[in-house]
């Protein structure tokens, strides 16, 4: 299978309280540094009365951007924790931002990266884990008779049906994974009993 990266499907927010401190968590999908960092400023916008805003993201189909900010919290007890834990759940393309209310009631050093870094992963799943995958796009044309087959394959064989266009024929995009491409070519040729208009690869 060609998983090129996993990361969250959704944004999310979850909530709890930790010794009369509230934790808030949002989390949620970017595909890079500028999108993560703009998201954090909406979320610091939007509880500029919380004692603490703390982000964290990891970006890169390699996870390699890793960065986190303590936001007044002690050295090394939230943002970078949370980090941490994404990059070890496998996860990328994703920024978190926890927001504290204190309660007035310290936590100490591993009280707070169990708080942060609890709440980051509450998160994740409430957001819930996507792989994304490498996919080939074929463009074709079929005359219509044709369709109702390529349809009925389609149950079988690794390729979806997408942006059907009527013309004088069908045209129609396959996508696939990369590994399957030889099984659905040859399967496209036996249907139309030679070789398909090839109009676009992708």
């Amino acid at each position: 299978m060609a998983v090129l990266y996993t990361t969250v499907a959704k944004e999310a927010h979850v909530e709890q309280t930790i010794e009369k401190s509230r934790f808030l968590a949002h989390i949620k999908p970017v595909f890079s540094r500028e999108e993560a960092e703009e998201y954090i400023r909406q979320i610091r916008a939007q509880y500029k009365d919380a004692t603490h805003n703390v982000p964290a993201f990891v970006i890169g189909e390699k996870q390699q951007v890793q960065w986190g900010s303590d936001d007044g919290e002690p050295s090394g007890t939230s943002g970078t924790p949370i980090a941490v834990y994404l990059a070890k759940e496998g996860l990328t393309n994703v920024v978190v931002v926890v927001t504290r209310w204190f309660g007035g009631i310290k936590l100490g050093p591993g009280g707070l990266v169990r708080a942060y870094t609890g709440s980051a992963r509450m998160a994740v799943e409430a957001a819930g884990r996507l792989e994304v995958r490498e996919y080939k796009t074929v463009r074709v044309r079929i005359e219509y008779p044709l369709l109702g087959k390529l349809q009925t394959l389609e149950k079988n064989m690794p390729f979806e049906i997408k942006n059907i266009a009527y013309t004088d024929r069908v045209e129609l995009s396959l996508r696939f994974e990369p590994e399957a491409e030889e099984t659905v070519m040859a399967a496209l040729s036996d249907l139309c009993n030679g070789s398909p208009w090839i109009l676009q690869e992708q």
